[in-house]
């Protein structure tokens, strides 16, 4: 996928246990802050053409310039998080691309026949959409996401507070996307 998207930027991890997860990556593995939405609110949330009413939790922090995504879903709607749940599978499910020019990357997708799984939108120029990619190797979904308005803002800021991260304040808010993200602090 990097001859079409380019550089992997995400790693994504499907978890039963977010708060968990978060503790393990910060206490053992050292990585962090974590910006932490017990809820995100997903718009245009669909799987497989279908609307489906998707609750997940979602952590997020870097690694030098690799962004670790943990996702844990809070309900029973259909998703391929819950089809990699259900397959008995946990750990690393997806591989995120960001992209700023994210109809022009679809159109690249679709040239290449890419069948999309499931996308929605998260705040303002936040589209995504996770492509049925990993057919006989599970956790090689493919992630296209667009990095426009306050989600970009957050990405730029997740990775701006882990350089020269302390260890203190491992677990923050994650702001609302639907308002510009502040700066770091």
């Amino acid at each position: 996928m990097s001859r079409l998207f380019g550089e992997i930027r995400q790693i994504g991890y499907v978890v039963e246990d977010i708060e968990a997860a978060m503790r393990h990556w910060t206490e053992t593995l050292g990585i962090g802050p974590w910006f932490y939405a017990e809820r995100i609110v997903d718009r245009d949330f669909t799987y497989r053409g279908r609307p489906s009413p998707i609750e997940r939790s979602v952590a997020l922090a870097n690694s030098g310039f690799i962004q670790m995504e943990l996702v844990q879903q809070r309900n029973d709607a259909p998703s391929m998080y819950l089809d990699f749940l259900k397959a008995g599978h946990l750990g690393a499910q997806h591989f995120a691309y960001w992209t700023t020019t994210f109809d022009e990357h679809m159109a690249i997708a679709e040239k290449a026949g890419l069948k999309v799984g499931m996308g929605g939108q998260v705040g303002a120029g936040g589209r995504y959409v996770y492509f049925e990619t990993d057919a006989g190797h599970p956790g090689t979904v493919i992630e296209l996401s667009e990095v426009n308005g306050p989600k970009g803002a957050l990405f730029d800021l997740i990775r701006d507070s882990s350089v020269g991260w302390d260890g203190r304040d491992p677990i923050r808010a994650f702001p609302d996307l639907n308002k510009p993200v502040p700066p770091r602090a």
